[in-house]
């Protein structure tokens, strides 16, 4: 069985001397009335002909519509969902507005079972969050991806 990998940008500003990080709502029927664990950082899927940094900047862009952000990777490593698959990110301190999003979309058959096929944004929202309210509304598996981010939050200011 191939595992599927996917990679991904966190970003991370400082407002007001707190740290946010900005995730995204995911789109579609399934998440529409969920908050807690239906957000992720923008990331998604690629193939072993492209790295895992030109898919995080890819995904950026096809998930948000935005240009991904210039400036340090600062790598996050990986871990695994609960369905498997390997998630790659780095945190990459920018800010912009979110709410110049211009989704990507994808298409399903919904409802399921109707045979009509329907377009949905491939995330329906994105905000900014301190870390402590981000953490329940991610994928549990990526919650990790927090605690690294304040870890090297911490050490670049000790």
């Amino acid at each position: 069985m191939t595992v599927k990998r996917s990679a991904g940008l966190l970003l991370f500003r400082t407002s007001n001397g707190r740290v946010e990080v900005l995730i995204a709502h995911m789109g579609g029927p399934f998440w529409a009335a969920r908050d807690e664990g239906a957000w992720s950082i923008p990331k998604g899927e690629y193939e072993p002909d492209e790295t895992p940094e030109a898919a995080a900047r890819r995904e950026f862009v096809e998930e948000l519509g935005l240009p991904a952000p210039d400036g340090e990777r600062i790598p996050l490593g990986d871990i695994r969902q609960a369905n498997g698959k390997i998630v790659t990110a780095w945190a990459v301190e920018a800010d912009l507005d979110p709410e110049q999003m211009v989704p990507g979309t994808f298409t399903m058959e919904w409802p399921r079972g109707s045979g009509v096929s329907r377009e949905f944004p491939e995330v329906d929202r994105a905000a900014w969050f301190a870390p402590e309210e981000a953490a329940p509304r991610l994928v549990a598996g990526q919650q990790v991806f927090l605690e690294r981010l304040e870890e090297y939050v911490r050490g670049r200011a000790g």
